[in-house]
């Protein structure tokens, strides 16, 4: 089996496109489990996030997965695959593992750096977890990612380099408000995005931080986490009145702040309004940018002027290089640890195998001389093992080490060759190591 991702990104695709493939919910459940029912997947995992839908699946025949997995990514968006076809990428096998390690060190984020990426990836891993569609190999191959990830933000100044994208909607927002410190803020939604921006806007200095919610205990939660307040999500238009900035991070595919609403808000008020959109599919109709007074940035608007660069240090370029050189490390550790794995079962098949010579050579021994005491026979025994295991160690040794390179597997075929092993011997064995 190989590992196979298919997706589109904030790189490939126009953000109003990205929006109609975005799932979640029991859409991104669902899909999990089309492609993992597919006679070409074993396992799946799907990444889905603002900035990119990412399928993950371990598959047993490259053009059977792609055929595949393209197909149920154009049934669960609506979308015709010739359409999507030109905005996806492939990656196959070693491309694939280094594709997922370089977006969980947050190479390939549209804000270099950002750590939310870390968050998103663990909860695609526990979601397939929950749903049974990761297996041995998407949960180890997820796992190191995860660990490559938190070593590339802690040894680097990657998460100074490159501002979340609160941050950079943080930083845009002051070029319009001025100081954000001392301002009102309305924050829409209560998930992980919107405890970011709630948390952002508190280090920032804003003083009164309005949480509102579909659920009302998860908006009373975030605001008192900010020293802030909570209010239904129906109070959203009396809130944007009164309100200097306001974040959206809802995502649920529905408008919460309309035209409507921000026209009356802003219809008596001489202070500019600036409005963050972070969900996608969209929040905020994109129409409200016409209003007088009012600025509207939105993933789209950032994609489109290349946001995030004019916002990170200096250090940028330094850190960036320091993660590239730790996604190259990680990623071949990765490798040559799955490469000399390959070959265990066949190593063990073979121990096995020479074990088995030994205990029938050793029997028919004894039969010819029935005089030997216990003591004798457990010498020879003891002697004859020994032989065979140090005939066996340096080829052993030697087929692993040599199975960590590409093209490892040879190795392992030229073993079950060269000793007349049962081809189903290392497949019984591996069996028994997962069963166990």
């Amino acid at each position: 089996m190989s590992i196979l991702v298919v997706g589109l990104s904030h790189r490939t695709t126009p953000v109003a496109l990205l929006e109609r493939v975005t799932v979640s919910g029991d859409a991104l459940v669902k899909l999990l489990h089309d492609v993992q029912q597919d006679e070409n997947v074993a396992e799946s995992l799907v990444i889905s996030t603002c900035n990119r839908v990412e399928i993950y699946a371990d598959v047993d025949r490259f053009h059977g997965g792609v055929t595949a997995v393209i197909g149920l990514l154009g049934a669960h968006s609506g979308l015709p695959q010739e359409q999507l076809a030109r905005h996806l990428y492939v990656h196959y096998q070693d491309r694939a593992v280094q594709h997922l390690f370089t977006v969980a060190c947050g190479l390939d984020s549209m804000v270099v750096g950002e750590g939310q990426i870390l968050g998103q990836i663990r909860a695609a891993l526990r979601l397939a977890q929950n749903e049974g569609t990761a297996g041995t190999a998407l949960n180890e191959l997820t796992q190191h990612a995860l660990r490559a990830g938190k070593r590339a933000h802690a040894d680097t100044g990657i998460d100074r380099a490159g501002a979340s994208l609160v941050g950079v909607g943080l930083t845009l927002a002051e070029r319009v408000l001025g100081p954000v410190a001392g301002r009102r803020a309305l924050v829409v939604g209560a998930g992980s995005m919107s405890s970011l921006s709630a948390a952002t806007l508190a280090r920032a200095g804003v003083t009164d931080i309005v949480i509102a919610n579909r659920t009302h205990e998860r908006a009373v939660r975030l605001a008192e986490s900010v020293g802030g307040r909570a209010v239904e999500l129906s109070e959203v238009p009396a809130e944007l009145a009164g309100a200097d900035l306001v974040v959206s991070c809802v995502g649920a595919g529905v408008r919460t702040i309309t035209p409507e609403m921000v026209e009356a808000a802003v219809r008596d008020r001489e202070a500019p309004l600036f409005l963050l959109d972070l969900a996608l599919p969209h929040d905020i109709e994109p129409s409200v940018r016409v209003l007088p007074g009012v600025t509207l940035v939105d993933l789209e608007s950032m994609q489109q002027a290349g946001l995030g660069a004019d916002v990170e240090d200096g250090g940028r370029a330094e850190a960036i290089d320091q993660v590239r050189r730790i996604v190259a490390e990680e990623v071949t550790a990765y490798l040559e640890a799955e490469r000399a794995a390959l070959v265990t079962p066949t190593v063990i098949a073979l121990r096995s195998k020479a074990a088995g010579v030994v205990e029938a050579e050793m029997g028919r021994l004894m039969s010819r001389l029935p005089e030997l005491d216990g003591r004798m026979r457990d010498e020879i025994t003891q002697t004859v093992r020994r032989v065979v295991d140090k005939l066996l160690h340096e080829p052993t040794v030697r087929v692993k080490r040599l199975a960590a390179a590409p093209g490892g597997d040879q190795y392992a075929e030229a073993l079950r060759e060269l000793f007349g092993l049962d081809p189903k011997a290392p497949d019984a064995v591996s069996r028994l190591e997962v069963e166990g």
